[in-house]
């Protein structure tokens, strides 16, 4: 299993409030799946998601991600493991606007210290796999919607990551875009054979994974 989470309890406290985002919950995740959450707005889907991939901590639990348990590693060794093993792909898209495609792409090779020429052509390499080659000069302003998830998600598959978490990736596109990069994503998971974890509210996105959590007040029902 490349994920695996045992007995897991996320609680935000904000003064004398309390709340129990995630109960309990266990699950396990192949590589190669492409996995769905969904649920009701609320329900602890993007906590999960956050707290599976490191970028939260847990109160309750354990999990391990390639059979390392994230509660042995540093908050510094946790950032380092994503960038080696990770890649991450938001429905806001989050590129930097004064960076042309390309340069949003090979950011994170850099960011690694990979040669400044090997990052370059490795994040051609990328746009061109998401159908985005004449556009390698462009900033994200002169991007539309899709071209601009598309940057994102070269981006999140740039260093060849052994899992690939994605919070509403279609949530800001139209349904013709979204099925093309929903499309884009079961390629790229049948090819590469990458572990995808989608949060998704749109049945028909979460439909075309391999499986389907349902989640509802913080629980896998």
């Amino acid at each position: 299993m490349v994920i695996k989470a045992q007995h897991v309890t996320k609680i935000y406290r904000s003064g004398q409030l309390r709340v129990e985002a995630l109960s309990n919950i266990s699950l396990e995740i192949a590589q190669g799946e492409m996995v769905a959450i969904m649920g009701p707005s609320g329900c602890g889907k993007t906590t999960l998601l956050n707290c599976l991939s490191g970028l939260d901590t847990i109160d309750e639990g354990d999990i391990y991600i390639r059979g390392d348990n994230l509660r042995d590693l540093s908050e510094r060794e946790r950032t380092a493991y994503r960038a080696q093993h990770m890649g991450f792909i938001f429905q806001d898209f989050n590129l930097l606007p004064v960076l042309s495609a390309v340069e949003n792409v090979e950011l994170p090779l850099l960011l690694a210290r990979v040669p400044s020429q090997k990052a370059r052509r490795r994040a051609l390499e990328m746009l061109e796999i998401v159908g985005l080659t004449e556009r390698a000069r462009h900033r994200p302003a002169e991007l539309s919607g899709g071209q601009r998830q598309r940057v994102t998600i070269a981006r999140a598959l740039v260093n060849s990551p052994t899992l690939v978490w994605a919070d509403e990736p279609t949530g800001n596109l139209d349904s013709t875009t979204a099925g093309d990069i929903m499309a884009l994503l079961l390629r790229l998971n049948q090819e590469q054979q990458q572990t995808f974890v989608i949060v998704t509210h749109a049945l028909d996105i979460g439909e075309q994974a391999h499986r389907i959590i349902s989640m509802r007040d913080g629980k896998i029902v």
